[in-house]
């Protein structure tokens, strides 16, 4: 058993708990009402594209006694303009043409890649990747300077046979790879009407394989179209590789969907978000809401999603500690690194957890912060529909019952301002009354995904 509060541990012990003599982080952040790392002065425009806030539920919890509490990390882009405008992309869209593509879905694929084009500046580099039972180089990376002849590559792709995802997002990495320069946005955009049916195809392989992608700087968003997807499946691969996941019920909405994703891109601050930390002995690791991590551990490492200017990205952390002493202390310390926009480098950031620990009972018993609140029943929202589509597809959960069940649901994300994922719930709501049960799954899966991802429009505030 430790015994940091009767028997400390020498001074030169870099785990030692000890009672902090800087308790509002003055010398480390410049800022005495918070615990966060400030971007530095004002200036003309941000010198970074994120910040970083820690809120804890409550600022003291009651010494001498076993205590808990939940703590936010906020980490939101810039609202400012970014000096010298938009940062260029090195995309490769990776697209599926197995045979059952051919005819509208091929056709509405086509014109998306070809608006996609026009979106596009001279100095963004754009590849194509087709696949079907092979894979091909439609277009190898080059810059967006002939459009009528990159449209002319996009309108010469034909149906195969099978679905081959696993080679198709090998070959895109591999082009997107092949033409990186440091400062350039990189990005998968991978669109599929099927299940992989041949090569790799798995889930937990498929799965690993674009999280070894991320690890290499690159995200991953996937398209899903018409009813035969696997909508766990790249789901599953969205949230590991930190990218989007959207599900298109019309072929007539491809382009639309294209656009979503590149304003996403066009208006990035931040990017590879890693965030590692590291709880004191002390401390109990209860849970980190949207993310699987093991009850008590005390080191852990998150690939965060990328995050758009205007965006802010909510992480909650769930902490349970040992009777204290009186006095500050750190309860996690940790490290974000990541790649901005902004300063066109890689960036960190600390990233602290503090709690008082105090005998003034009253000032343990005030209400939790309401964004630490609210950010936790978002997160837990995201299980009650999770348990809503997973009820639904074992039977053990009736239309009728879902509907109520999401009805709900759907308010609370509606008053904490999450709008687009209260608009998905709102149309599987009226899928489930008109008896489409598959769409239903689908686009519930993707509200799951964007809850558990954190992000949300940031307030005027």
């Amino acid at each position: 058993m430790d015994q940091h509060e009767t028997e400390p541990p020498p001074e030169n012990d870099p785990n030692r708990t000890r009672a902090l003599s800087d308790p509002n982080r003055t010398q480390m952040l410049g800022d005495p009402g918070k615990t966060q790392m400030a971007p530095g002065p004002p200036a003309a425009a941000p010198t970074r594209g994120l910040s970083v806030e820690v809120i804890p539920g409550r600022q003291c919890a009651l010494a001498g006694s076993p205590a808990r509490e939940q703590f936010l990390i906020e980490f939101k882009g810039t609202l400012g303009e970014f000096a010298g405008g938009r940062t260029p992309l090195n995309i490769c869209l990776v697209i599926d043409r197995s045979g059952s593509m051919e005819g509208e879905p091929l056709d509405y694929v086509k014109q998306a890649c070809g608006y996609v084009v026009d979106l596009l500046a001279p100095d963004d580099v754009l590849s194509i990747v087709t696949f079907e039972e092979t894979v091909d180089v439609l277009m190898p990376p080059s810059k967006v300077m002939n459009r009528d002849l990159i449209k002319q590559h996009i309108n010469r792709i034909v149906p195969g046979n099978t679905t081959n995802l696993y080679d198709g997002l090998a070959l895109g990495a591999q082009q997107v790879l092949s033409s990186r320069e440091q400062g350039r946005i990189e990005r998968l955009v991978v669109f599929s009407d099927g299940d992989p049916t041949t090569g790799i195809k798995d889930f937990q392989s498929l799965v690993q394989h674009v999280g070894e992608i991320k690890k290499r700087g690159i995200t991953t968003t996937f398209l899903g179209f018409g009813y035969e997807f696997n909508e766990e499946l790249l789901a599953g691969m969205a949230k590991r590789s930190g990218g989007n996941y959207y599900f298109i019920q019309r072929p007539e909405l491809i382009p639309e969907v294209f656009r979503t994703e590149l304003d996403k891109l066009f208006t990035m601050a931040a990017r590879n978000l890693v965030l590692k930390f590291k709880t004191a002995r002390w401390v109990q690791l209860r849970q980190v809401y949207g993310h699987d991590v093991q009850f008590g551990q005390r080191e852990v490492e998150l690939e965060l999603a990328d995050v758009e200017k205007g965006t802010a990205l909510d992480l909650a952390i769930d902490l349970e500690f040992q009777n204290h002493p009186l006095g500050h202390y750190r309860a996690m310390g940790g490290r974000l690194t990541y790649d901005d926009a902004v300063s066109g480098r890689q960036e960190t950031l600390d990233v602290d957890l503090m709690i008082e620990f105090t005998s003034d009972q009253a000032r343990c018993n005030v209400p939790q912060d309401s964004r630490v609140a609210k950010s936790v029943e978002v997160s837990m929202a995201s299980r009650v529909v999770e348990r809503t589509m997973m009820g639904l597809k074992s039977g053990q959960v009736t239309a009728q019952m879902a509907i109520a069940d999401l009805q709900k649901t759907q308010m609370l994300l509606a008053e904490e301002g999450r709008t687009e994922e209260a608009k998905q719930v709102e149309q599987a709501i009226r899928d489930l009354k008109r008896g489409a049960t598959q769409e239903v799954e689908k686009t519930l899966i993707g509200t799951v995904t964007s809850l558990d991802q954190g992000k949300r429009v940031q307030s005027s505030e």
